[in-house]
């Protein structure tokens, strides 16, 4: 796939699965907006896409903050011209006993895993219907939108927020040409792959663990401006984990 023509915002994109995301649209010629509140490894990776002949620019943002969102879309737009497609991936959890969590810590997830995608999706929407192309926005939720586990509420709340919030989108910018779309992780090692167990991939239909880059994929295929009748949709990439009947023998 070619998006030599395209600017690409990744939101947490300088580690785990953003880094994943923001490696493989560099590597299909896209300009990429690395955005993430860690600024030494964002700057490192912008560096080490740069030494590589990608275009890549680091900005500082924490989007738990409207104005750094709002930031983060006009700088994109006054370096590059416009914005073709946002992946809203910046993410943390919150695993703790739901008697212990406080209204701070509530908020702060919901403010970091669901706020932060409405409002970098109307800001980066806003620069999108100027021009005529519409654009692809994808938002990365999670196979826990729909299984849990015990002291998780808080970030399957924030995922099932996003999977709804995605078909929202897509009724309201469908007039503009701006597919949205969500993408639903399962097991994604971003550690060492080499120390995961053998019943750790047999668990899966695919009899392996996800990967970044079967992430990375997945938004190149929603993306790809002749899948644009691909809109309002969940894919759940996860090698088939949540479709696994598991009985205790």
């Amino acid at each position: 796939m070619n998006f030599s023509e395209k600017t690409v915002i990744v939101t947490g994109s300088a580690n785990g699965i953003g880094r994943g995301i923001a490696l493989e649209y560099a590597k299909n010629g896209a300009k990429v907006v690395l955005a993430d509140v860690d600024s030494i490894q964002g700057e490192q990776f912008s560096s080490e896409l740069r030494s590589q002949n990608y275009e890549a620019t680091f900005i500082k943002t924490d989007v738990r903050l409207e104005e750094e969102i709002v930031h983060l879309i006009k700088s994109t737009q006054d370096m590059y011209g416009g914005i073709h497609i946002l992946i809203n991936n910046a993410g943390k959890g919150l695993f703790k006993s739901p008697f212990d969590v406080t209204v701070e810590e509530w908020e702060d997830i919901i403010h970091t895993n669901l706020r932060s995608v409405f409002l970098c999706s109307r800001e980066a929407a806003k620069v999108m219907r100027e021009n005529n192309e519409g654009g692809s926005i994808i938002n990365i939720a999670s196979t826990r939108a729909f299984m849990s586990e015990p002291h998780s509420e808080g970030y399957a709340a924030t995922k099932g927020g996003i999977i709804a919030l995605t078909h929202a989108l897509a009724a309201s910018f469908g007039d503009y040409r701006i597919t949205v779309n969500a993408i639903s992780p399962g097991w994604i090692e971003t550690g060492d792959y080499q120390k995961l167990r053998d019943i750790d991939h047999q668990q899966h239909f695919s009899k392996r663990v996800g990967t970044p880059s079967d992430i990375a994929r997945a938004c190149l295929y929603l993306t790809e401006p002749t899948n644009n009748f691909v809109t309002g949709t969940n894919l759940m990439v996860d090698g088939g984990m949540t479709r696994k009947m598991m009985y205790e023998e």
